[in-house]
């Protein structure tokens, strides 16, 4: 279990993110083509994944934007942007700003990936939605780099992320 922050207001998180040099636990999340997903839909590539409350946050939104215009440069890496949000919004979202090169996942039929990830919300207003996190994982699934960011109001670490690539 983590503490973290929203606005100074302190909530928790079940578990704690993937340890770094570990092997990612798998998922089962949702794409925008209602489709099941999991770590072997991208076997053999480098991921980041980047998890976050909702796209339609300003800061989720940031993340997603930034992520995106910095994928373009990387080889032989998929961008995972993770939400709550059901899989119908994160293309909206993801055709209305032009993102083409992260990939939208919901956890619509279950909260299993947060949890197994370290980062559902227990208490507070967000219960039931993801911590803010980044997670880079290699062509293995082994982790490389995990974040999660104190205040959820807050960016994550872009350059800590890539530089786990290099």
């Amino acid at each position: 279990m983590a503490t973290i922050t929203l606005k100074g207001n302190p909530f928790r998180t079940a578990g704690s993110l993937p340890v770094v040099g570990t092997q990612a636990p798998d998922f089962r999340l949702v794409n925008a083509n209602l489709e099941d997903v999991s770590l072997a839909s991208w076997a053999g590539r480098r991921k980041i994944l980047t998890i976050n409350p909702s796209l339609d946050t300003p800061v989720c939104a940031t993340a997603a934007r930034t992520f995106n215009q910095k994928a373009a440069a990387l080889r032989d890496t998929v961008v995972l942007v993770v939400t709550a949000d059901l899989p119908f919004a994160q293309k909206r979202f993801c055709t209305a700003e032009g993102l083409e090169h992260v990939v939208p996942l919901s956890m619509m039929r279950s909260r299993a990936f947060a949890k197994d990830y370290g980062v559902l919300i227990e208490d507070g207003p967000l219960a039931g939605i993801t911590a803010r996190a980044i997670v880079v994982l290699d062509q293995t699934d082994r982790v490389l780099h995990a974040q999660l960011v104190p205040e959820i109001a807050h960016e994550p670490d872009y350059d800590a992320a890539l530089a786990a690539l290099r």
